[in-house]
């Protein structure tokens, strides 16, 4: 059975200014989610399924789905506000989405082989793509509480035009994670890379540190801990409107709690992706740099 790629594309980009999930950066306008399903395609991934929110479908059929149909089998669901367990209802004050956990979760309908669950406005390259589809392809590949991970460089992952958010990642010699520390508001200045803490303090940061940027290889059991991870977040944020269900909160508590393992996948791409508007011209830039080396054609659908 082929693995699937889940893409979180339900994000409008508040820092970006957009609907930057279906902004042109290839050199024929393909957007960094067509680099994403080309690279996982010829991966070996199967099927394709996006979370969207109901207010731009009709932007993602005209723009994406349409152009995927006659090469990959696509899906998609909707991540909305309301969409809660039961006995849990949505409070008139609450606008922000519920995070990450939740965009995976949602989905649980759709999947039912090995997954991988990626951003849609990250460019991940294709061989991490390629690394974890052997993962989950793996004829080996019983154990249904591994997950996996790609890990990537914290120095290859910031923006120069503002701060980012990271899971930093503590990793045995075995490459399997340890725990993940979500940091905030990093970023690099002339002499080192550092991060604030809830405290406000400033604390340094390795630039070789293996990070989290979201591309996770799950199994369907994932579901079972999304879901009660979802519900002890709603009575423990009752009160706080902002709160988010981040992925890498949910598999660092089930590492901590000796549930499951989580391998970390080595691979030498170089990720970039669009946090800040000013962002999109460095990653056009790149792009026409790998379709100039041949990586890439410089017309993906044809």
């Amino acid at each position: 059975m082929k693995p699937t790629l889940l893409i979180l594309a339900a994000g409008m980009g508040s820092r970006y200014g957009s609907l930057k999930q279906i902004d042109g950066v290839g050199p024929s306008s393909e957007t960094i989610m067509d680099y994403s399903v080309y690279d996982a395609i010829r991966a070996g991934f199967g099927k394709v399924v996006f979370v969207i929110r109901k207010s731009f479908e009709k932007d993602f059929l005209d723009n994406i789905f349409e152009k995927y149909k006659d090469k990959v089998t696509v899906e998609y669901v909707f991540q909305e506000l309301d969409i809660l367990p039961k006995g849990f209802s949505l409070s008139a004050d609450r606008e922000k989405p519920w995070g990450t956990g939740h965009a995976v979760l949602v989905a649980r309908s759709k999947i039912h082989e090995p997954f991988c669950s990626i951003n849609a406005d990250d460019f991940y390259g294709y061989e991490a793509f390629k690394v974890m589809a052997t993962f989950l392809s793996d004829a080996s590949f019983k154990e249904i509480t591994e997950f996996a991970m790609v890990g990537y460089d914290l120095s290859r992952t910031l923006s120069e035009y503002g701060a980012v958010s990271r899971g930093v990642c503590e990793v045995d010699p075995m490459n399997y994670l340890i725990q993940v520390n979500e940091r905030t508001k990093i970023q690099k200045s002339k002499f080192r890379i550092s991060y604030i803490d809830d405290n406000q303090k400033e604390n340094e940061l390795n630039e070789d540190a293996v990070v989290s940027m979201n591309f996770w290889g799950f199994t369907p059991l994932i579901f079972d801990y999304l879901e009660q991870a979802f519900i002890d977040f709603l009575n423990e944020n009752k009160s706080d409107l902002k709160a988010e269900l981040y992925i890498p909160f949910v598999v660092d508590k089930l590492i901590k709690n000796k549930t499951v393992k989580a391998k970390v996948l080595n691979c030498n791409e170089q990720w970039f992706g669009i946090t800040y508007k000013e962002d999109k011209a460095m990653v056009v830039s790149k792009i026409q740099d790998l379709v100039k080396k041949g990586i890439y054609p410089s017309r993906l659908w044809i």
